[in-house]
């Protein structure tokens, strides 16, 4: 408990209420499984669904040096992941609030970077924002994958734009990601209010 308490900032209250979500989700067994995930209702409507259970067992996300993915998580795993998430405390000093953006956006570009090579392609990058853009019943699938490519050839102008005449384009970098996201409040607008949900009606939203 401890631990959980230092390294996640998570209040004891919080702890607690969280391990009444987790033995709920895996119906009173002491590890998680994707399939547990899947059954939250608000999740299944997200249109990154698969890229928010994936980071659950991405082995970067939980402080493994190594690379690759777990079946299953215990309870402190869970609360990990979920750290990622909680919104800062109000009057956070500013050095603190840039290591927050940090790893919330270090957590975004493993969620992206699915194969692991430390580099997003345009490919993963165009597949993202195709599916943000697919849960709006407005645009068709066709509309969608022209922005998506739009987006590509944005990124790749920024990103190609910092590169020397001798380098090679591979992908974006967490660095070129962070240079992207720069202007993006991502350290407040990246939150899950897990915490105040009713088991009884057990969803996962913002």
């Amino acid at each position: 408990m401890y631990l959980l308490l230092k390294y996640t900032d998570f209040s004891i209250e919080q702890i607690n209420n969280l391990h009444n979500r987790f033995m709920y989700l895996t119906q009173d067994e002491d590890t998680l499984r994707r399939e547990h995930l899947e059954n939250i209702s608000n999740l299944a409507l997200n249109p990154i669904r698969r890229q928010i259970i994936e980071a659950f067992f991405d082995k970067r996300n939980l402080g493994e040096k190594e690379k690759g993915c777990l079946q299953e998580i215990g309870f402190e795993e869970f609360v990990t992941v979920l750290s990622f998430f909680r919104p800062p405390k109000p009057h956070t000093a500013d050095e603190e609030m840039k290591n927050i953006k940090k790893e919330k956006l270090r957590f975004l570009f493993n969620m992206h970077d699915t194969d692991n090579d430390g580099v997003i392609t345009l490919d993963e990058y165009g597949r993202v924002v195709e599916e943000l853009l697919s849960s709006y019943e407005t645009i068709g699938a066709e509309t969608a994958k022209a922005i998506s490519d739009a987006a590509m050839l944005e990124v790749a102008s920024v990103t190609v734009g910092q590169m020397g005449p001798d380098e090679f384009y591979e992908g974006i970098t967490f660095e070129q990601f962070m240079q992207i996201l720069k202007n993006v409040e991502i350290e407040t607008k990246m939150n899950i209010h897990f915490w105040n949900l009713d088991t009884r009606t057990m969803q996962c939203g913002k």
